[in-house]
């Protein structure tokens, strides 16, 4: 995870030196181009606020899924990434470029809060309890809301963090 946050630290970095040119690419809502983009547009930012806002919740959710495994680590960041992107292509207006890791931050939230109730172990459930005391204020950002902010990809990487627990909870090594 430190590696990850690193890369899109260094991105923001290039991206500012460039005038923001990188944030060409995110997803451009309602284009052919735009589903490609559902894969490069979580490593970019708005901004060094948007990309700080980001960095923790993704560290540290994405510390306790790789926790559990490589494998579920992976499996699940791309069935969020996915549908956290779709969500964010179909259902932003046309011409909408959304970008930045919280679709991703928000389908780990829910995969950690709901993975219990497929596994049905105790450890699990303990980490659900602990993660939603301490972020599951932030579930509100899956309703439309500020301007700006994709609830979009906020709503889609959540439906994405459950698909994931519930098809890891059945197809564990």
């Amino acid at each position: 995870m430190t590696v990850v946050v690193a890369i899109m630290w260094i991105l923001e970095v290039v991206d500012t030196a460039l005038g923001n040119t990188l944030d060409q690419f995110g997803i451009h809502s309602w284009t052919a181009e735009g589903l490609w983009e559902i894969f490069t547009a979580p490593w970019l930012h708005y901004g060094w606020a948007h990309l700080a806002g980001n960095s923790v919740p993704l560290f540290v959710l994405g510390m306790l899924v790789y926790m559990e495994s490589t494998r579920t680590w992976v499996v699940s960041g791309l069935m969020i990434t996915v549908c956290s992107g779709l969500f964010a292509w179909f259902l932003s207006a046309p011409g909408t470029i959304t970008l930045g890791a919280s679709g991703i931050v928000f389908g780990w939230l829910t995969y950690l809060l709901v993975r219990g109730l497929f596994t049905k172990r105790l450890r699990d459930i303990v980490v659900a309890i602990v993660v939603f005391l301490i972020y599951g204020s932030v579930l509100w950002g899956v309703l439309p809301g500020q301007a700006g902010i994709s609830w979009q990809a906020h709503l889609g990487g959540a439906i994405g963090g459950v698909l994931a627990a519930s098809w890891l909870a059945r197809h564990r090594r």
